[in-house]
């Protein structure tokens, strides 16, 4: 755990709540800002669902199925809410299942769920609209995320700017989400037309789907950055993760009001 004075800081701050002195409110306040779990090699981060909603996930590259195993079952004993290991290779999400043997993993995303979020998650749909099967993949880890996060997914795939109908004649059932994902790689022009056809919030994701001139997606990056419908809000290439999180935050937010 962390250093014995941040043990302290908490007690004291419970008996002043205990005794009256601190109101309840301002108790939450102080809560937000205590510090974190020092593992032998990460400071994991307990208190950020208190501050933002969501729970630190374990990003997979670059660590040890010790590692993940080791992280995964800290956030896993304390986070109320869903917990993910991104990009995991199948040795990562053994590890991540030894810690939780709940533990799901999706090989064509490559995410982890490690366990999705409690039944009083926030309610509200997103629709994930993807433009080819070629994208699936991103399209599948924001689908994967969203549905942890507690939220119901509608998928609309292969519905890209190529054969444009497919995409106008799914616009009302579109419409019925609460916030509209939509993955797209080459050109990167679907975002546009869905923004331009619904009025709920877009959360646009690049795909590194292309040929040379594609550049792994920074085409379609520029494309959306650059879109002609306002409104469209973007997340980096291949980042349907961030976009799952991004839809439930915008969901959220609408929910509470």
């Amino acid at each position: 755990m962390g250093p014995p004075v941040d043990e302290r800081t908490l007690a004291e701050l419970l008996e002043r709540v205990a005794a009256g002195e601190t109101p309840v409110d301002q108790a939450v306040g102080d809560l937000r800002h205590l510090p974190y779990e020092a593992l032998a090699d990460a400071r994991l981060d307990h208190h950020r669902e208190l501050r933002t909603g969501q729970a630190e996930a374990v990003y997979g590259p670059g660590k040890t199925p010790s590692q993940v195993r080791e992280l995964v079952a800290s956030l896993a004993a304390r986070a109320t809410g869903a917990v993910f290991v991104t990009r995991a290779t199948p040795e990562q999400a053994e590890a991540a299942r030894a810690a939780v043997a709940t533990a799901s993993y999706d090989e064509r995303s490559r995410l982890v769920v490690v366990k999705p979020a409690g039944k009083d998650a926030v309610g509200g749909s997103v629709a994930v609209v993807s433009a080819g099967t070629s994208d699936l993949p991103i399209a599948e880890e924001a689908v994967q995320t969203a549905e942890a996060l507690g939220l119901a997914v509608a998928r609309f795939e292969d519905v890209g700017v190529a054969g444009l109908h497919r995409v106008i004649q799914e616009r009302d059932a579109i419409e019925n989400a609460d916030c509209v994902i939509v993955v797209a790689g080459m050109e990167g022009a679907l975002p546009s037309v869905v923004a331009g056809i619904t009025s709920r919030p877009i959360v646009a994701v690049p795909t590194s789907v292309g040929y040379g001139a594609s550049f792994e997606g920074i085409a379609a990056l520029l494309a959306m950055l650059s879109a002609c419908a306002p409104g469209v809000t973007v997340v980096n290439i291949d980042n349907g993760f961030g976009a799952a999180h991004a839809a439930h935050r915008i969901v959220r937010a609408r929910a509470r009001r």
